[in-house]
């Protein structure tokens, strides 16, 4: 809240009672569940990324690994301070939100969210994959049910809570580091029986791209992306215990630097460059170092680890959105929990935005990982601009670290290289669209609604004015014609008339307002008596007529007492004085004692 608001002390603390969630009451995650959390999506990267370098870098692929694995130690560095120093879920939209803008730091949780959702999908879909490799199950409808199946099996998972979904990512986490120690054994074990042959071989082959340094480039470029999840602990910091968020920094560093380049170079040495299967290099090498056990035990660990960064997903999008509802860039309907204190409207909205998109995409990964790649890119270079920025501007915030600018410049440097790289990078299907265009295409949309949310009181102020421009000549053309019908009704309802009564009978008197009423239009009418000279009005004539003043408040109702002699004279007299038609005059009807006819009166009407 701001300091210069006027609200009273009451309405303040239901403003802050409604805006902010209830602090969370569950235990704080520890080392190892925060590192199983985002350690399963950053080391799910083992099953694609060491075949990937090898088909942009061919032999030199285990070189760029390395490469990767340098530039994520300066990341380390750089994470451990911003978020030191600003220890919120958001990741690299809470570093540029306390140092820029909110619509500059609303571009990197576009990109972080459609880093996780293209995240969640190509993980899900990945997993099936491998799962129905075994199973041997190739049509794409039951694969893209089957996804949508294991999309909401995580979503019921992280409903349940983090401290429940936190047992299971530890329990594949360690399942996975077991596999893949199994895997280099045997592959240790294989080599040493078959020598270095096949390396050498490889070694030698033709460069690709024509040089080295190019297939360097593309390599690492293509590499990068077995770093993708290290971001993910920065957007559940506030759910770890004091202390954690660097150490998960340290482990995932750890289990990267070693499983991605070592994979990378066995495989070279275990099988020539041109045997290489890209979408199943591990169940290969588990094959032909110890047969079909271990390539359906690499099989099974991959859907589970790769079902783990589909939960990694979901837990770090949950932080992520509710920073930005908390920032009310997202509405406050996001921040309902139940009673695991899970944000389940959070969860919900973002597996059937997963949903949406695998369908629309119909399971090609390749399409997505257009998506992933840029914007998982774009998220580290932001963050390293949020690290300068925080020197800058915030250099006298505490942090327990700092990183050294000669890192920062390096990463920086590094990740914009990639950067360009998967930007200028051709897809191998010269019908496919480049990843820069697939890119646009879910970011501009992605990017439009959340600038409409974040601008959503000037959007309405606008739309405000646009209708009332457009609707307010209509509004003052219909006010003068309402103006204008009162008026001509009460141009009908000023016009008078007159009853001449003949004595104080009050139902007499009654009648004539009855008719008057029902079948005219006027609001005031004259009561005559017509009087003999120094004769007075009876009391109780006077009184009967203030009791029907009171019966009809819609009409004015006077009473003219006139001394004179009733006869079509007089009638003329006071039409004439009065400017009332003798057609709005009305008698009782006369006995024959009446001295005149009807017609001698001038058109006065008879109305009982």
């Amino acid at each position: 809240m701001n300091s210069n608001s006027t609200t009273s002390p009451n309405k303040t603390d239901k403003q802050i009672h409604y805006n902010a969630p209830e602090l969370p009451k569950h235990e704080k995650l520890g080392e190892l569940a925060a590192t199983a959390i985002s350690g399963n999506d950053i080391s799910s990267s083992v099953l694609y990324v060491s075949a990937l370098a090898i088909a942009f870098a061919g032999q030199y692929a285990w070189i760029t690994l390395l490469i990767v694995a340098l530039v994520l130690y300066f990341f380390r560095k750089i994470y451990g301070e911003v978020v030191g120093a600003l220890p919120l879920n958001g990741g690299a939209y809470n570093a540029l939100l306390n140092t820029t803008s909110k619509r500059m730091s609303s571009i990197a949780a576009t990109l972080t969210l459609l880093s996780y959702m293209a995240t969640a999908v190509i993980s899900a879909n990945e997993a099936i994959h491998y799962l129905f490799h075994v199973i041997g199950i190739e049509d794409n409808n039951i694969i893209i049910a089957a996804t949508i199946g294991l999309l909401a099996i995580f979503a019921g998972l992280a409903i349940m809570g983090i401290k429940e979904s936190a047992k299971v990512a530890i329990a594949i986490f360690l399942f996975h580091l077991t596999v893949m120690t199994a895997l280099i054994i045997a592959l240790v074990y294989y080599i040493s029986q078959h020598g270095f042959d096949i390396f050498i071989q490889n070694w030698h082959a033709p460069v690709k791209h024509g040089s080295i340094l190019m297939a360097i480039f593309f390599g690492f470029s293509a590499s990068m992306l077995g770093i993708s999840g290290f971001e993910s602990s920065a957007n559940f910091v506030e759910e770890q215990k004091p202390g954690v968020f660097p150490k998960t920094l340290r482990n995932m560093w750890i289990v990267v630097s070693i499983l991605n380049p070592l994979m990378a170079f066995l495989a070279l040495a275990a099988l020539p460059i041109n045997e290489v299967n890209e979408n199943t290099l591990l169940i290969q090498l588990g094959e032909n170092a110890a047969g079909k056990w271990l390539a359906f035990l690499i099989s099974i660990d991959a859907f589970l680890v790769l079902s783990g960064a589909v939960l990694t997903s979901y837990i770090g999008v949950t932080g992520l959105l509710e920073r930005l509802t908390l920032d009310r860039i997202m509405p406050n309907f996001f921040l309902k929990k139940n009673k695991n204190n899970a944000s389940y409207r959070i969860i919900l909205f973002f597996f059937f935005l997963s949903v949406s998109v695998l369908i629309i995409t119909r399971g090609n990964v390749t399409t997505l990982a257009g998506v992933y790649t840029i914007s998982f890119l774009s998220v580290m270079l932001l963050f390293v601009i949020g690290n300068v920025l925080l020197k800058v501007k915030r250099k006298h915030l505490p942090r327990p670290e700092r990183a050294p600018w000669i890192g920062i410049i390096i990463a920086f440097s590094a990740v914009l290289t990639a950067l360009i790289g998967n930007l200028v990078m051709k897809p191998e299907n010269p019908d496919e669209p480049a990843n820069w265009l697939i890119f646009t295409m879910y970011f501009v949309p992605v990017l439009l609604f959340v600038m409409i949310m974040l601008n959503r009181t000037m959007l309405l102020k606008l739309l405000l004015n646009i209708l009332q421009s457009i609707f307010e000549p209509i509004r003052r053309f219909f006010l003068r014609l309402h103006n204008g019908i009162d008026k001509l009704i009460d141009e009908i309802n000023s016009q008078e008339f007159v009853f001449f009564t003949k004595g104080k009978s009050i139902a007499n008197m009654n009648k004539a307002m009855l008719y008057i009423r029902d079948n005219e239009h006027t609001k005031k009418v004259k009561i005559v008596k017509v009087l003999k000279p120094g004769e007075k009005p009876s009391e109780e004539l006077i009184r009967n007529i203030k009791i029907l003043d009171e019966e009809y408040p819609e009409i004015d109702i006077e009473f003219v007492p006139i001394e004179g002699e009733f006869g079509p004279k007089l009638i003329r007299e006071l039409s004439k004085k009065w400017h009332i038609p003798i057609n709005f005059m009305f008698i009782g009807s006369p006995d024959e004692k009446f001295p005149y006819r009807l017609e001698e009166l001038g058109g006065v009407r008879l109305i009982m």
